[in-house]
This record gives structure tokens, C-alpha cells and sequence, in this order.
């Protein structure tokens, strides 16, 4: 679907947020669009909810920290919401910067997730896609999702390796070869060679075509960095 394709029908959105001027901000980003019209406003759950029940509504546009009953279980507020009003749309917009809270946002089947830090016209992206029951993720959540699932996996290898293990394996995975890296760290051609095949015993990895993108993909080493492979002697 294109993003900036028009709502074929009018949208009727409920907002909920605990501070005003992102309240303003959000309805007069939503009064620019003929197609979208807000039908109520909250600034705590318990009054966003008393709202759901008083308007017929196809969006909700919520905070994910709000004043109410369901304070401070942020992801409660979202259960609740998703199993007395399945069939609205709802997009959470958010300060939080822990890619672990955002990852259980997504999980609870939330249709749209968005950075306050994100640019505000994303959140008309964020509704087009919302009500073509599609998740939406802004740039600045994927971005924390990203890194943290890459320093999951750099500590995945950390702790697989030992400390000799990995220096060899990273210098390895960045264009060095065998005789460099012993000259480089003072140990044995030998004992490099052993080290390096311990590694991709331990990952497993087969060949050094894997060893490298194994280390790319898991933070050991940045696929720029690397210096061309001509010279790499084993």
C-alpha cells in the first residue's frame, strides 16, 4: 500500500495523551487531512477508555505512559484495549528508549509504533498502515530494536569464545591473515591457526565465507572496516 495514499473513507480517531501540547499537536496534524477527524481526547487510560465507550471510533492514537488504573503497567493498558476493542486500530506513540518494552509493544499485535522523536508527519504514514491492519514501526523504534539485537548477538559471541579466541577471530574476519595476526598479538603461527579453527568450531562456521558474514552480522566487525583480502595469507 502506498504510503501516501489518500484514506478512502473518513477516519474517526480518538487521542490519548497526557500532555496537551502533544494532544494540540496531534489533532491539528490529524484537522490538515479532510479524510481524518478526531471524536474525543483522553489524558489518562481510564478516561481514554471511557471514550471508546462513548464514541464509535476506527483509531486510536495512544502514549504508552499515561496517568490511570493501569499505571505504571504500561503493556497492560495495551491487553485491555486490544481484547474489549479488536477491531480498532491502534497506533502507541512513545518517549521509551528500551528495545525490550518496545519489542513487547509490537508482540501484543499494536498496528502502529512510533518515536516521539520520529518525525509528526509519520504518523500519518503510521494510520494509512494501521487501517490496512499492517504494524507500522517508525525509524528511530527500529533503530533501538536493530542495535540491541545486534549487542545480543555480539554478546552471544563473546561468551562462546574466549578473550584470545575472539581477538584472533576479529582480527581474521577484518583481512588479516594467519602469519599477520601472530606477528600482530606475539603468539605462534600455530597457535593462531589453532585459535582461528577452535572459533568456527565453537560458532560452528564452516568456511571463511561464513566466518565473515557471521562476524557482520553479529557486530564482531563493521563490513567497511574490512581490508580487501588479497593479501591474506592463512
Amino acid at each position: 500500500m502506498n504510503e501516501t495514499a489518500e484514506i478512502s473513507v473518513p477516519v474517526r480517531a480518538i487521542i490519548a495523551d497526557d500532555h496537551p501540547l502533544v494532544l494540540l499537536a496531534i489533532e491539528n496534524l490529524l484537522n490538515s487531512f479532510s479524510n481524518l477527524r478526531a471524536v474525543g481526547r483522553a489524558a489518562d487510560t481510564s478516561e481514554l477508555f471511557e471514550q471508546l465507550e462513548r464514541n464509535v471510533c476506527d483509531l486510536v492514537l495512544m502514549d504508552l505512559y499515561m496517568p490511570g488504573e493501569f499505571e505504571p503497567d504500561a503493556l497492560e493498558a495495551i491487553r485491555m484495549f486490544r481484547q474489549h476493542f479488536p477491531n480498532v486500530a491502534l497506533v502507541v506513540l512513545t518517549m521509551e528508549t528500551d528495545a525490550a518494552v518496545l519489542q513487547s509493544v509490537i508482540s501484543l499485535g499494536v498496528e502502529g509504533l512510533l518515536s516521539k522523536r520520529d518525525r509528526i508527519d509519520l504518523i500519518h504514514v503510521a494510520i494509512v498502515t494501521a487501517l490496512a491492519r499492517e504494524c507500522y514501526v517508525g525509524p528511530a523504534v527500529r533503530a533501538l530494536i536493530a542495535d540491541a539485537t545486534l549487542i545480543q548477538r555480539l554478546d552471544y559471541v563473546r561468551k562462546m569464545l574466549s578473550r584470545r579466541e575472539l581477538e584472533v577471530f576479529t582480527h581474521y574476519a577484518s583481512g588479516f591473515g594467519v602469519t599477520e595476526i601472530a606477528a600482530r598479538v606475539d603468539r605462534s603461527v600455530k597457535t593462531i591457526s589453532a585459535q582461528k579453527c577452535t572459533a568456527m568450531r565453537k560458532l560452528p562456521l564452516e568456511s571463511d565465507a561464513e566466518l565473515f558474514c557471521f562476524a557482520v552480522e553479529h557486530g564482531v566487525i563493521a563490513e567497511e572496516s574490512v581490508r580487501k583480502p588479497s593479501t591474506r595469507r592463512r
